[in-house]
């Protein structure tokens, strides 16, 4: 699975560990992320993400 990086802070999207403390199960895909999931250190939505 691909990770995706915020442009905005650099965070980065791992499909493999996902996003817990947002209810985000591990082996999630950033495709597969809802429309409104933000990231969770800057609250970019998910267009401000790209293919790290």
């Amino acid at each position: 699975m691909k990770m995706f990086k915020c442009m905005v802070c650099g965070y980065i999207y791992n499909p493999e560990t996902g996003d817990p403390d947002n209810g985000i199960d591990p082996g999630t895909a950033f495709e597969d992320l809802a429309d409104d999931w933000v990231c969770p250190v800057c609250g970019a939505d998910k267009d401000s993400f790209e293919e790290a």
